[in-house]
């Protein structure tokens, strides 16, 4: 039996079946059959992979050029490590969605949808006060996680389906930190207008591309070398909706929400005014609002009775006014972010003022001992 007849009889034959096919294995080509059979397997498994491989995001980096150092603070869906990526300084946003049985897996999937928000907002901004976006992975099974506390140098690795988004470092901590770290002696009433002028013009930028932020509150903003505030975090921004009663829920932080988010009603970008009103007062005074109240307390004397911190006697009037205009409690009444960037430029800070005298490094006596409302 020639080659001729031995492919016939692999390819069959019409007029006989398969029972009555008679090969001899030493006329069969076994290593071309293999050949062709890995061939074959090779253009199947390309097709899956090429089908599953899901197409890059413009935002996506290489994991192997990233490299984390130490842990810079932890929140409630991931860390903030510290590290480089491609030799720049970076903060990296690592987000477990709690795949390990503490999420449910629609939780998981409504946060992964959440971080591509987050990621599809951030990446497309670019300002001075807004913290500079380098760029984000979906999945994290290549990243190397150092151990909190390692016994034998060993590194650790998140599940694949883990994110992260890395950032530019700030090196001067939190606006927050800041702020605290000042309670006593105060600040001087230049670096205050300086300081809100840099989260406002923020804010109006953001606001100047359809982004609420959602969460403006002091814990929130970064201090670069030189005491440049950028705004950071937007785990909870995103677009504004065409329809304001589309966005509704208590989005935000106790003592800077506003009576209409408080209250479960609709909202806009307005929000964010109330919310910087609420961080001027706070880096005027260097102080926390409504620092013993409680969520439902604060919530219904803010929604109810017109709860607003205390301005203290000694704040400028211009800078009290912006104060009490940005919380109003109706949000039509309130002003467009932009229009709180030209208040505060046209402030008079040449002649000091505010809670330390230009000669005096004392802090200031307007409140009593108990401070705040």
């Amino acid at each position: 039996m020639d080659s001729e007849d031995v492919n016939s009889k692999l390819k069959g034959d019409g007029n006989k079946s398969s029972k009555d096919m008679i090969f001899r294995a030493d006329k069969i080509d076994l290593k071309s059959l293999d050949a062709q059979l890995e061939r074959h397997l090779s253009q199947v498994w390309s097709k899956n992979n090429t089908a599953t491989k899901r197409p890059k995001e413009v935002w996506e980096i290489d994991l192997a050029k990233l490299d984390l150092r130490y842990v810079v603070a932890n929140g409630a869906y991931g860390i903030v490590y510290r590290g480089t990526y491609d030799s720049q300084d970076v903060a990296v946003k690592v987000l477990d969605w709690g795949e390990d049985g503490v999420a449910t897996s629609a939780e998981a999937a409504a946060l992964r949808a959440s971080f591509k928000q987050e990621v599809a907002v951030w990446h497309k901004l670019h300002h001075p006060n807004v913290t500079k976006f380098v760029g984000a992975s979906m999945g994290t099974s290549n990243l190397k996680i150092p151990l909190q506390n390692p016994t034998n140098g060993a590194q650790d690795s998140l599940p694949s389906r883990a994110c992260c988004v890395v950032v530019e470092f700030v090196p001067g901590g939190t606006l927050k930190q800041y702020l605290i770290r000042n309670r006593r002696k105060k600040l001087a009433y230049k670096i205050v207008v300086q300081i809100a002028l840099d989260l406002s013009r923020g804010l109006s930028y953001l606001h100047s591309k359809k982004i609420v932020h959602r969460d403006v509150k002091t814990e929130n903003m970064l201090l670069d070398g030189n005491q440049n505030l950028k705004i950071a975090d937007f785990g909870v921004a995103r677009v504004e909706a065409l329809n304001p009663s589309d966005m509704t829920g208590e989005t935000g932080t106790l003592g800077y929400m506003a009576p209409e988010v408080l209250d479960g009603k609709p909202y806009n970008r307005r929000c964010d005014v109330y919310s910087f009103g609420i961080c001027l007062w706070e880096i005027y005074c260097c102080d926390m609002p409504y620092p013993d109240l409680s969520f439902a307390d604060v919530t219904s004397a803010v929604v109810r009775q017109n709860l607003r911190p205390e301005i203290p006697r000694c704040c400028p009037s211009g800078l009290a006014n912006i104060m009490k205009k940005c919380w109003d409690g109706n949000p039509d009444k309130r002003p467009e972010m932009e229009e709180v960037v030209r208040m505060l430029e046209a402030l008079d800070t040449s002649k000091g003022g505010g809670m330390i005298p230009e000669d005096q490094p004392k802090g200031c006596f307007c409140f009593a001992p108990t401070r705040g409302p």
